[in-house]
């Protein structure tokens, strides 16, 4: 992290997740400077414009469209860039479109300085976490993905309307690929130290049903691009829930994508685990134990992945 109190990030690619986003960044007051690039140089300037404009409703900020080696300097760089999810198609439809953009920017947006994070957003996202690490040689710790931070957000929000109680104050984490396959930890789900269901029975609300909770954050994002086209806003709050944890060296434990190394016995794949987040990147994987079932599954869900990797023209 630069010594001095200058903090940029570099949102590439401002289409609705992108632009959400450089929104949420803008609103938190986290940075001094935030650059917005595009394949589309005039939506850039757009978006850069509109943001700009509401400069008297917030901190001091400088927000401009800029080219891809403005990217260079940033604490954090944001990929936003890709194709979206259609209604029918699962992340993992995405990837040989969304792996073509990633080489092609990558090309024109390195090298980056030695403090900068990679910070992945495109879906397919484990994937495209994975595919950046192997293409700029980056250590594992500053090329990460924002994973099931937003999935366990989904999940935490059901818990708490299910339960009558507020979302912060519940702890419930989803690990594995951000999509199909993901894994719902009811195992450590809890509430004020308790155990969810005995919550529940304390609360005085009827048991819930952990298959169908686990269905609906399965399928939340289905539901929403069935409806509107598109998810945003949540990914945006999301994304700058990982920057602030960065930019403010908080080590709050959220679960980012990144690469494992031998953790449960897995190797050579991004997906999503408890991690230690602060201004190094993703510092520290939590290896949390997990019940038998959660664990088998968390192996389903890096063999699936795996084996789209496989796939790729990877050095």
């Amino acid at each position: 992290m630069p010594v001095n109190d200058k903090r940029k990030i570099a949102v590439v690619g401002v289409g609705a997740v992108g632009s959400a986003t450089a929104y949420a960044v803008m609103m938190s007051g986290l940075v001094s400077e935030l650059v917005l690039v595009d394949i589309n140089r005039e939506r850039a300037e757009g978006e850069a414009m509109d943001l700009a404009h509401g400069a008297s409703f917030i901190k001091p900020i400088r927000i401009y469209a800029g080219e891809y080696e403005d990217c260079r300097d940033a604490d954090i760089v944001i990929f936003c860039a890709g194709v979206n999810q259609k209604p029918g198609e699962t992340r993992l439809d995405l990837v040989q479109r969304n792996f073509a953009i990633l080489k092609d920017v990558l090309v024109r947006l390195l090298p980056l300085e030695e403090h900068g994070v990679f910070l992945m957003v495109t879906n397919p996202v484990d994937i495209l976490t994975y595919a950046a690490l192997r293409l700029t040689n980056l250590p594992p710790n500053r090329v990460i993905g924002s994973g099931t931070v937003l999935d366990s957000s989904r999940f935490r929000y059901l818990l708490s309307q299910y339960c009558q109680v507020e979302p912060r104050n519940i702890h419930a984490y989803v690990v594995g690929e951000h999509g199909d396959t993901e894994v719902p930890l009811w195992s450590l789900a809890n509430i004020a130290g308790m155990p969810v269901q005995e919550f529940c029975c304390w609360r005085g609300v009827p048991c819930l049903n952990p298959e169908e909770i686990t269905r609906r954050v399965r399928e939340a994002a289905y539901e929403v691009i069935a409806r509107k086209g598109a998810t945003y806003y949540a990914i945006g709050l999301a994304v700058k829930r990982i920057c602030e944890s960065i930019l403010r060296d908080e080590n709050s434990i959220l679960t980012v994508s990144g690469l494992v190394d031998g953790e449960y016995g897995i190797t050579g794949v991004c997906l999503s685990l408890p991690s230690i987040v602060n201004r190094t990147g993703r510092a520290r994987v939590l290896a949390v134990p997990l019940a038998p079932q959660e664990e088998e599954a968390l192996h389903h869900s890096a063999r699936t992945l795996k084996s789209i990797i496989a796939q790729l023209d990877l050095p």
